[in-house]
């Protein structure tokens, strides 16, 4: 039988590993009677671990929220994933100093067999550059602005904000990180239009405390709308390039976030497409293999010029 102190780290850790447990499966798994469950569950209580119960034939025991912030025991392989997963936060505003902290405090109590585990996997891995498909920096987003518009989908409540210095009134329904850039899934209540808003282009105004019925989405997931959105709307600059191709022919070339294809004939098509930056734009689209034109912005319409002059000169 374990003594007491590791009994209570046992049964805390046993707490943590799913959300219910029945007083007599918690005494078969540390081999204690079910009074000295009980026992040992009102000192959790009395240490500040709030540990709710409750009574009858099916009644269970679950560790609730509280003040406190319990000890984090992690098996073997939980350890390292949280070690490996700390280095690669990326996307939130003072995430990769937080995260190196945390970081350093794991170290520090990593059991020796683990501790070389972890120390091996970062002297032999590092990470390149991310941000390798644009010339335009990488956004992030406060992390308190995250957390409100996380509890206001978790709440189903309203959410007033201001977009590109749009104000809108938005049905909030999913966080979606994607091209190093996070996204709102929301609807509009009055048109019932599905949007994908970038966060960083965000500014909450005064909570609504409003609550709405979810409405259900008939994309897959929300991912792809998020896909399909930002490819014609969610960049910082937008084109409408003129190919003389058939559409099937320019989807065939293309990955479904470049853009979206809209026919014009049986022999031309339009792709709507867009980046964070002109210079973007103009490498893509001579990636596309195909003849086209574009008459702006003027912005994007010099950018080519001079990629044109630049590739020429190359060749002479």
């Amino acid at each position: 039988m374990l003594e007491t102190s590791a009994r209570l780290l046992a049964l805390l850790g046993l707490l943590q590993s799913r959300p219910t447990w029945t007083g007599p499966e918690l005494a078969e798994r540390l081999g204690v009677t079910g009074r000295t469950i009980r026992t040992d569950i009102d000192r959790l209580r009395s240490l500040g671990y709030p540990v709710d119960a409750t009574r009858g034939r099916t009644g269970a025991y679950r560790l609730g929220a509280g003040g406190r912030l319990p000890p984090l025991l992690l098996d073997d392989d939980e350890a390292v994933a949280v070690a490996v997963g700390l280095r690669a936060a990326t996307g939130v505003a003072g995430i990769e100093d937080a995260s190196q902290r945390a970081s350093t405090k794991l170290q520090k109590v990593l059991p020796a067999r683990l501790r070389g585990r972890v120390e091996a996997l970062t002297a032999s891995t590092g990470r390149a550059p991310e941000n390798t498909g644009t010339n335009a920096p990488d956004p992030e987003v406060e992390p308190a602005l995250l957390a409100e518009v996380a509890e206001a989908v978790h709440r189903h409540e309203l959410l007033r904000l201001d977009h590109r210095e749009e104000p809108m009134l938005v049905e909030p329904y999913r966080l979606v990180s994607w091209q190093r850039r996070w996204y709102l899934v929301a609807r509009d209540p009055a048109t019932g239009r599905w949007l994908a808003l970038r966060v960083d282009w965000m500014r909450l105004r005064m909570r609504t405390g409003r609550r709405f019925t979810p409405t259900p989405l008939a994309e897959p997931e929300y991912a792809d709308l998020v896909v399909r959105e930002v490819a014609s709307s969610g960049w910082a600059v937008h084109a409408r390039i003129l190919v003389p191709a058939p559409a099937a022919e320019v989807l065939a070339r293309i990955n479904p976030a470049v853009g979206v294809v809209e026919p014009v004939d049986d022999a031309s098509c339009v792709l709507v497409t867009g980046a964070d930056s002109v210079e973007t734009i103009a490498a893509y689209i001579g990636m596309l293999g195909l003849p086209f034109r574009v008459d702006g912005p003027p912005e994007l319409v010099e950018a080519l010029r001079v990629l044109g002059e630049r590739y020429a000169a190359a060749v002479r």
